[in-house]
């Protein structure tokens, strides 16, 4: 069962009941997805070793909302990532966008989103200058998610945070010790204040009523790798695997999903074009980053990274050890012979794709 395959059987209807609230953006991963591995332009061509058979095949479309597509981009970010951790414990810290300001995703993500990282990030690292557990620069990596596991609009940004900060005046790392970072309420207040300033100073226009108390959680994670793995899940592949999708009968959709509460298994069934609904209204303008990295983490932190690493491993740190991430190399099997075929190159085919406008 396929995601794509849905789409395909109700694309006229979805058009006519969302027509005026498919954005570009959604237009775009449409297109985008029904030519994977089917309609593109471009294919693979290969041939065969062992006799004479060549074949092309058609590409992957290569949408970071494609459910077939970015495996190995997914596994890329993953090894860049572990080559980052550090042998200290580590902190989830998870910013939450309430309810009343869900609205402002649907149709102003390009300010929203944005705005979202940059006061979050702000907030992380003023109370890691403040704290004197910590008193220092830190580093972390935000990843946003825009769905609840029911994959209802619920933005939020998880933090991934090792636990320590580096003195830069006395070139020193400040390990966090126990199992308490911030407190999650003063963040909350903190986020809250931030948020609705910034969205003010950017002319948006913020509902009349808006919660007092809003949501900011600081979880203990222990050791980094899994946590890194639970972010990678959702980064390129869409926000519903095929694999979750159980049945596509009689018009509607049935999908299975984690329930947050009891961590039970559970179905949920939709009519097919509010499913459609449900997953493509995750797609993120084109160009918005869904991951960002900050601090000891970012980019051209490199050098100061590697220092770091060293100093604790001359303290006796010891190291997790992490698993190899290989990439699956694409082989094909000649229908002829059955001997293994080779890649010979990337070749222009003729289509006749179906695109919506």
């Amino acid at each position: 069962m396929k995601f794509i395959d849905i789409l395909r059987d109700h694309l006229d209807a979805f058009n006519q009941t969302y027509e005026g609230q498919i954005t570009a953006s959604m237009r775009q991963a449409i297109n985008a997805m029904l030519s994977c591995r089917s309609h593109s332009q471009r294919a693979s061509h290969w041939a065969c070793q062992g006799c004479t058979h060549t074949a092309d095949f058609p590409l992957s479309c290569g949408h970071r909302s494609c459910p077939q597509c970015q495996y190995n981009t997914t596994a890329d970010w993953l090894a860049k990532q572990q080559a980052k951790l550090l042998p200290v414990d580590y902190f989830m810290v998870t910013f939450t966008l309430p309810y009343e300001l869900r609205v402002m995703a649907r149709y102003q993500p390009e300010a929203l989103y944005p705005a979202m990282f940059a006061v979050a990030a702000s907030v992380l690292k003023d109370f890691a200058l403040n704290s004197p557990k910590l008193a220092g620069d830190i580093g972390f990596t935000g990843v946003l998610h825009t769905h609840s596991r029911r994959r209802e609009l619920h933005p939020h940004i998880h933090f991934i945070i090792p636990a320590g900060s580096f003195n830069k005046s006395q070139k020193q790392w400040k390990k966090n010790k126990g199992k308490y970072l911030f407190n999650a309420f003063n963040l909350a207040n903190v986020w809250r204040a931030r948020l609705l300033e910034h969205l003010a100073k950017l002319n948006l226009t913020l509902p009349t009523s808006l919660p007092k108390k809003w949501v900011v959680d600081c979880l203990h994670v222990g050791k980094g790798l899994p946590a890194l793995q639970y972010l990678s899940r959702y980064l390129y592949r869409g926000v519903l695997a095929d694999k979750n999708i159980k049945s596509h009968v009689d018009n509607n959709v049935s999908f299975e999903y984690e329930d947050s509460q009891t961590k039970s298994t559970k179905v949920r069934t939709l009519p097919a074009i509010e499913f459609l609904w449900l997953i493509l209204q995750h797609v993120l303008p084109k160009g918005l980053r869904r991951v960002r990295d900050y601090g000891l983490l970012r980019g051209n932190a490199k050098k100061l990274r590697l220092q770091i690493q060293l100093m604790l491993a001359v303290a006796g740190a010891v190291f997790p050890i992490i698993p190899e991430i290989k990439r699956r190399l694409a082989t094909r099997c000649c229908p002829c012979c059955q001997q293994p075929m080779r890649f010979m190159g990337i070749v222009k085919r003729p289509t006749n794709l179906r695109l919506i406008t």
